[in-house]
């Protein structure tokens, strides 16, 4: 029996490594065109790629009663695993031991190329561990240079700053916040520009108003447990002020009025509310209420100390307050190609006809290529639906997905139709104009929405045109069509490295549906672990902590999946400070368990008993 299985096993993993040099020579061309310091990774990706053209897990149930290496953690070095495993069985087979095939990668070389190529996209690892944090920067890192600068000392080793959110003024600030930050901490940092790309987004709602609500925070029954904390400042010379306080807009200031001692204001529902200056600059104040707050453009706030009135504050610009569109399983929505402002289903008061809500969709090419009968998700698939009807301008919706109680549909929320090819290219003309103002200061550049290895050389050609060439590239995954593109994605990519590839989890669960994301991310990871190419982990990674304080279990237990990967992206969020040295720490601790897939037995104190 035994000798059976050895002969079986033999031939059987002969024709893995003969399918595996033929696939290589079948795609020689192809090869050709790869940067050769990443020829050797090209190669393992292909022989990789040959072996999963078929099921063998018979041969690796085989292999594991015979006490052989099962081929299970073979990705970085495929035909080395392979040829390990045949000379082993040639020897217990009593066979002469056949010449192998040289490999691209050994098992030494192999994670010493993914080290490399990992150190080239995302510069030197810190000390304590080797997988790097990323952070998306808040809107308010443009003219916050403490909070780059507390980052850097948290753990950062990426800022990502995201095209689709402000301008490029404000990027160059928060560039130069970066680099200034540096040479104080004495920590090296890259910067990552992703580029917004063709995005489907809800466009605005009908705006109702303009307000400022300021509340303080209070417990169960209602007592109050911190005041409300307001950062009054010029509007025209706006600075920055406490992470914990509302930056109100000042439009004019009279008198002394920084001497006050209180500020006592009329609010937007009449109500007076009374608020106590806690400390001022040459241009702005800090200051606490204990009540609820309206503030409206206009509003005057009386500054006043023991002697009585020492001076006014009117205030500026406030956001504009719009209205939301609740939907409901069953609801109708309207898309509409022309930029309305969007409002939720109405009623006539004389027909009694109900006209259900609409909302525009920024992209025109969805009216052309969407379909009746194809689904559409909205806001990240808290909201989904089927397209009924569909005219030149408009499809209707029929909601068929909303939370219990209904889903509330904003502005600028995503926008997804799986059924439907919408023939785009990942760059728009946005990215274009944004490429050549990123490129003075970003060290990657990451291309969102792309679908295929077209949209990769079209990238590649952009940043030479640009005499940006060394620029390192990331490459977003995050719809059906670039996954199933990802082998030739990848192969394109190393024409030009260095490169990573980023999984977009977000976008990417409501393309494939969320109950096929884990197994998706684990073949992006495979996949790009056979290329050598550096993987970023991202979206809502601790979450929790970075929005509310507190972590959830799940989002801890996602957050040791994370340490698979060469980077871990965090968003934005008011506690990011403390949820860096919070990720770092689970990444070192990780880093003594794991190496990608494969558990690394150190001593365990629990073992004595």
């Amino acid at each position: 029996m035994t000798d059976r299985l050895l002969t079986r096993s033999l031939e059987s993993l002969r024709i893995v490594r003969a399918n595996a040099l033929e696939f290589e020579a079948a795609h020689t061309e192809s090869l050709a065109t790869v940067a050769p310091s990443y020829r050797n990774s090209a190669r393992n990706l292909l022989h990789y790629l040959a072996v999963r053209q078929r099921d063998i897990r018979p041969l690796q149930l085989d292999l594991h009663s015979l006490g052989l290496s099962s081929l299970g953690i073979l990705e970085g070095h495929v035909l080395a695993a392979i040829n390990a495993v045949v000379s082993n069985l040639e020897v217990l087979a009593g066979e002469d031991v056949e010449l192998a095939p040289q490999p691209p990668a050994t098992f030494v070389t192999g994670p010493l190329l993914l080290h490399d190529h990992t150190r080239r996209l995302f510069g030197p690892a810190p000390p304590s561990r080797t997988v790097r944090i990323m952070v998306t920067m808040p809107s308010e890192a443009a003219d916050d240079p403490q909070l780059i600068e507390d980052l850097l000392r948290a753990g950062m080793d990426v800022m990502r700053i995201n095209c689709a959110h402000d301008g490029t003024e404000a990027w160059r600030r928060m560039a130069s916040h970066l680099r200034r930050a540096e040479r104080i901490v004495g920590r090296p940092c890259r910067i990552q520009a992703d580029l917004a790309g063709p995005k489907l987004r809800t466009g605005p709602l009908e705006c109702i108003g303009h307000m400022l609500r300021l509340r303080p925070a209070v417990d169960a029954l209602g007592r109050i447990v911190r005041p409300a904390r307001a950062w009054f400042t010029l509007q025209e010379n706006p600075e920055p002020g406490p992470r914990d306080a509302v930056a109100v807009p000042i439009a004019s200031a009279t008198a002394a009025w920084r001497r006050g001692k209180t500020l006592v204001t009329e609010d937007l529902r009449g109500r007076r509310r009374t608020f106590r200056i806690l400390a001022t600059t040459d241009r702005s104040l800090l200051a606490e209420v204990d009540r609820g707050v309206h503030l409206a453009p206009g509003t005057v706030l009386e500054a006043l100390d023991a002697e009585g009135a020492t001076g006014q504050l009117v205030i500026g610009d406030v956001p504009a307050l719009q209205v939301r569109i609740s939907l409901n399983v069953g609801d109708s929505l309207i898309l509409t190609r022309d930029p309305i402002p969007g409002m939720p289903a109405t009623l006539d008061p004389q027909s009694g006809q109900l006209s259900p809500a609409h909302i525009h969709c920024t992209l025109p090419a969805a009216f052309e290529h969407v379909r009746p009968g194809h689904r559409v998700w909205l806001d990240d698939g808290k909201i989904g639906g089927i397209v009924r009807n569909k005219s030149d301008d408009r499809l209707e919706v029929s909601v068929t997905h909303a939370p219990p109680g209904g889903g509330k549909l904003r502005d600028e929320k995503g926008i997804n139709f799986p059924d439907s090819d919408l023939n785009l290219g990942a760059l728009t003309e946005k990215d274009f104009t944004d490429l050549r103002d990123v490129v003075g200061f970003a060290d990657l550049v990451a291309l969102s929405f792309l679908r295929t290895a077209d949209d990769v050389v079209r990238l590649q050609r952009e940043l030479s045109a640009l005499n940006a060439g060394h620029i390192g590239t990331v490459l977003k995954i995050e719809n059906a069509t670039a996954f199933r593109n990802l082998p030739r994605i990848l192969l394109a990519s190393l024409i030009s490295p260095p490169v990573g590839v980023m999984v977009a989890r977000g976008d990417l669960a409501v393309e494939v549906g969320f109950e096929r994301l884990s197994e998706l991310q684990e073949e992006i990871l495979w996949l790009c672990e056979a290329a050598h190419v550096p993987v970023i982990w991202a979206t809502q990674v601790l979450e929790g902590l970075a929005k509310g304080g507190a972590p959830t279990r799940a989002e801890v237990s996602d957050a040791v999946m994370s340490s698979r990967a060469e980077c871990v992206m965090l968003n934005k969020g008011p506690r990011m400070v403390d949820t860096v040295p919070f990720l770092a720490d689970i990444l070192e601790r990780m880093a003594e368990h794991h190496d990608k897939r494969m558990a690394l037995l150190r001593r365990l104190s629990v073992s004595e008993f």
